[in-house]
């Protein structure tokens, strides 16, 4: 499968794109990213090193912003300058100890290293995360979920466990934060910054939870009341009506709605419906 690069404007769609466009173009900027987890993300140079941060800062991205921030932080100062590096040449047991007084609400520092310890495996038997992710796509899949499925398989099968970090999207869930994993190592911009080059960005999934399934449904685009796996596919196509190449485009910057104090979601969904407010 051909990767597809270009994340350009989006041609026009069955919803109103200029709403769109003009919330992008205000807010799909890095000086709008703190505090966010991708932060962390543009410390490392190398996608090796960065599929690696990237790993930790999506499985960690669930609570209190403050506290993902200073999770994040702990587990990638462990890393160090190269997570990849440090993951290859130190033993499993010294992950485990540095982590073992480390918990993140839900998940304790020896779920963290077990995950770290199947992402070693993984890079040593297919040379990447992404090779490794990629060689689950094949022709005709009009998402990446099936080589989602795939992935999340061969990292339980490396040593993670079956649990929290490792949500398996077969079973139903939004698995949020893989998209959100995913989207930040696809999607290249001001402000994702990518380096994953073998999947098409038209194959992303909206990386939905509360916030954006509201936004979801007050556009049309779910009907459904649970921000599951259903409604995240749901608003993904018809963020892709507007921009079929690049369906999460709109991602960060919606998200901006309902963190930044001048953000108005309400009055801002009005807009994009045509001045018809959303029940």
């Amino acid at each position: 499968m051909k990767p597809q690069a270009d994340t350009g404007a989006p041609s026009e769609g069955s919803l109103r794109s200029g709403p769109l466009e003009a919330l992008y173009r205000r807010f799909n900027r890095r000086c709008f990213v703190q505090p966010d987890p991708l932060q962390f993300l543009y410390d490392y140079p190398s996608v090796r090193d960065r599929e690696v941060a990237a790993l930790v800062a999506a499985s960690l991205a669930y609570g209190r912003v403050g506290q993902i921030l200073k999770s994040v932080s702990f587990v990638l100062s462990v890393l160090g300058p190269s997570p990849r590096a440090f993951l290859l040449e130190h033993p499993h047991g010294e992950l485990r100890s540095a982590l073992s007084g480390f918990r993140h609400r839900f998940s304790p520092g020896e779920e963290v290293a077990d995950l770290l310890r199947a992402a070693r495996r993984t890079i040593r038997e297919a040379g990447s995360l992404e090779a490794c992710f990629t060689a689950g796509l094949a022709e005709g899949q009009p998402t990446v979920l099936p080589a989602l499925v795939s992935f999340v398989r061969s990292l339980r099968g490396a040593g993670g466990r079956d649990g929290f970090l490792l949500a398996r999207p077969e079973r139903g869930s939004a698995c949020k934060r893989w998209h959100l994993f995913l989207r930040w190592m696809v999607r290249r911009d001001d402000v994702d910054p990518g380096g994953w080059t073998g999947i098409p960005a038209s194959m992303l999934v909206v990386p939905l939870d509360t916030h954006m399934h509201r936004i979801g449904r007050g556009l049309g685009g779910t009907g459904r009341k649970q921000a599951d796996g259903k409604a995240a596919l749901e608003v993904t196509e018809m963020f892709r009506s507007v921009a079929p190449r690049d369906p999460v485009r709109y991602d960060f910057s919606l998200t901006r709605l309902g963190i930044r104090p001048e953000g108005d979601p309400k009055a801002w969904i009005a807009a994009c419906r045509g001045g018809r407010r959303s029940t």
